[in-house]
């Protein structure tokens, strides 16, 4: 048997350390509610003194919760590897977790045996929820989450099931407009558009609000679908100025279907913002690093982690779906204005200080980062 003096802390030390109850313990160990401010800090205190761990298997037993949440991407396993989105959204998630004790389980249900095997993990109660990234309208995953009583959040809106799941995502259509207007405010009369898949939520609004903006007078010659990947892009692109060749400007629902754009651009000859200007959407790294720099429409994917974390947490709690809408904010670079560019256009229409941008930046944007190899396959993430 171990030594007393190596003996592992339990609640009664914990309680004995805080001059407190057990009572109250377990009640600061399981949310902390009926505990007062001074009884909590104190018990906290006496958890970090006495190096107390909870037994995460008996708490389990005493609450029925599993205290883990799902991140389950229902995409083939290799883009999570190969687009930067995920895994800046995998990553927000985690660190919002991890502040409340909760490890993030990674799941990917890309393929009807995958599928299959996830929903009867998740749905036995090895975790307290699932935050969806990624959906698709139509996939039978959903309707399967929801007839099993999974508490669910989709990240971005989750098609045909708005009423039934909470999500989180920004206004895809309103950025779209934002981008187009940029576009014909810099005098191009051509605007074309490249866009997602239309079974998924920035696909589909990112489309309409392209359309919009024009006035629902769309040319279907200077409309052609990607499927999120740089490939894709350029396959787009290339339709495009097969069909209209004198087009001067592309709105691209995604980075990296943008990046492919201007490859083909390129191979055509043709000189980016000189003759087509081009803009993207996400701003999760890749579209700083490329020639020219892309102007892009930022999305805000740390505060959509914890926001995504959040609405799980509550509907785990027992309420209803809701739905969080956050802005994009305009980055302007060098693939639509020649040399120095202002460097962002927010959503509020007002200057962020020290700079003489229109509009302001979401206060929470995090910096660029995570660009992917160049040359190597990638998908966007269907939002």
């Amino acid at each position: 048997m171990p030594s007393a003096s190596h003996r592992r802390p339990t609640i009664v030390d914990v309680a004995a350390a805080a001059g407190v109850s057990r009572g109250t313990v377990s009640r600061v160990l399981n949310g902390g509610r009926w505990v007062s401010p001074e009884a909590a800090a104190a018990v906290r205190d006496a958890i970090r003194t006495t190096g107390y761990r909870a037994n995460e298997h008996a708490r389990s037993l005493a609450t029925g919760r599993s205290n883990s949440v799902a991140f389950l991407l229902t995409e083939p396993q290799h883009l999570l590897f190969e687009d930067p989105t995920f895994a800046i959204l995998l990553r927000g998630a985690a660190a919002a977790l991890s502040r409340r004790g909760m490890p993030l389980l990674l799941m990917v249900a890309g393929t009807a045996e995958e599928r299959r095997q996830v929903l009867a993990y998740v749905s036995g109660g090895h975790v307290d929820g699932v935050l969806l990234i990624s959906s698709h309208a139509g996939d039978p995953l959903l309707e399967a989450l929801v007839r099993a009583g999974v508490p669910t959040v989709a990240c971005g809106t989750p098609l045909g099931f708005e009423q039934r799941i909470g999500s989180v995502g920004v206004d895809d259509r309103g950025g779209a407009r934002r981008m187009t207007r940029h576009l014909l405010d810099l005098g191009r009369t051509r605007v074309a558009t490249i866009t997602g898949p239309l079974d998924t939520p920035g696909g589909r609004f990112r489309f309409e609000g392209y359309r919009d903006e024009l006035g629902g007078a769309v040319d279907p010659a200077l409309v052609a679908h990607g499927d999120y990947t740089r490939d894709g892009g350029a396959r787009a692109m290339a339709e495009l100025l097969d069909r209209r060749p004198d087009l001067d400007a592309v709105v691209v629902a995604s980075d990296l279907m943008a990046a492919g754009a201007l490859a083909a651009l390129r191979a055509a000859g043709r000189s980016v913002p000189g003759d087509v200007a081009v803009g993207g959407f996400d701003d999760s790294g890749l579209a700083a690093t490329l020639e020219p720099p892309l102007t892009t429409l930022r999305q805000p994917f740390e505060r959509i982690s914890a926001e995504l974390v959040r609405l799980l947490l509550e509907v785990v709690e027992g309420a209803g779906p809701a739905a969080v809408t956050l802005p994009t904010t305009l980055v302007v670079r060098g693939s639509t204005v020649v040399g120095t560019a202002p460097p962002v256009d927010g959503p509020d229409g007002g200057p962020p200080p020290g700079t003489t941008a229109t509009g302001a930046p979401a206060a929470d944007d995090p910096p660029a980062d995570d660009a992917p190899a160049d040359g190597a396959p990638e998908r966007a993430a269907a939002r």
